[in-house]
């Protein structure tokens, strides 16, 4: 049979044996728990970086819509000016020939009744037809 010494030996070793297996196994669960953290900070370097562009894509597209829209706005303005400009000098030559017209009028009335009977006569015409 075998003798309590080697029971004890072998004991020994089953134990040291156990507690390298341990260790390694320790060892090797601390360099996955590192992998996984370094892991982690990449992505989140990453996930950063990306965040960063699109913020900044986000603010480039706002500031230049907000110069478009401004541009618009100052194009529109300007297009009101210079229409209400036409406005008021088609009113002036239109209020200019009325002052013609009235003083025609004032210094010939035969001539501007014959002249506004011709026109009206003529005008019956074309819309006749």
């Amino acid at each position: 049979m075998s003798k309590p010494e080697d029971h004890v030996a072998n004991a020994a070793s089953a134990a040291a044996n156990t507690l390298s297996a341990a260790g390694r196994i320790e060892e090797r669960a601390e360099r996955v728990k590192q992998a996984t953290s370094d892991a982690v900070e990449r992505t989140k370097d990453a996930v950063d970086r990306a965040a960063d562009k699109v913020e900044s894509g986000l603010h480039n597209a706002t500031d230049k819509a907000a110069h478009g829209a401004t541009r618009a706005a100052e194009k529109a303005e300007e297009a009101k000016l210079r229409g209400k400009e036409a406005y008021d000098d088609a009113v002036d030559r239109a209020n200019d020939w009325l002052d013609v017209a009235r003083d025609y009028v004032r210094e010939k009335p035969v001539q501007s009744v014959a002249m506004a009977i011709a026109a009206g006569w003529l005008a019956g015409r074309i819309f006749r037809h």
